[in-house]
């Protein structure tokens, strides 16, 4: 038998099991960061939801909240996060890139005078969660993002349900 041919039988093996394969449970992250701009730093706090369409794949809201002296921003985006490693197969750490799109809405006060303004938002990168309990896991990730900015945290993972 030819390669090829060894490879079309395996995939087809494999390819029904990853699709009978059950979806985990929703989680919320809570999260805590450093955000880099071009001019300035200052650390973000916030949250996320990930609902799983497939084993690997979630969608959710993010909302990361930007205090700052003078100033402070506020990113809401959707989230589309890829799990590297299926969780079901209970991985003790699970790579992971995400991207997300939405807005970016900036406060900030001059003298007398305040301005908020909002423009769209985009972010992508990846990290590591590591499972510590059964519905509990805490990583890390890096991030880029518009308005052009670096953004390195950890979180902490509850999932809701089984």
């Amino acid at each position: 038998m030819s390669r090829a041919g060894a490879l079309a039988i395996a995939l087809l093996c494999v390819v029904p099991a990853a699709n009978a394969q059950e979806r985990p449970a929703p989680a919320v992250d809570l999260t805590a960061a450093w955000i880099g701009f071009t001019d300035y730093s200052d650390p973000g706090f916030g949250g996320a939801l990930r609902w799983y369409v497939s084993p690997r794949l979630a969608i959710g809201p993010e909302l990361i909240y930007i205090p700052g002296d003078f100033r402070s921003h506020l990113t809401l985006t959707g989230n589309l996060t890829w799990d590297v490693l299926p969780q079901l197969t209970h991985p003790k750490a699970t790579p992971f890139l995400v991207a997300g799109a939405g807005m970016f809405q900036t406060h900030e006060e001059f003298f007398d005078d305040a301005v908020t303004s909002s423009e769209g938002a985009f972010t992508a990168g990846g990290g590591i969660r590591s499972r510590v309990a059964d519905r509990v896991s805490v990583g890390v990730d890096a991030r880029v993002g518009w308005e052009l900015h670096l953004r390195i945290g950890g979180f902490a993972a509850i999932r809701l349900g089984r």
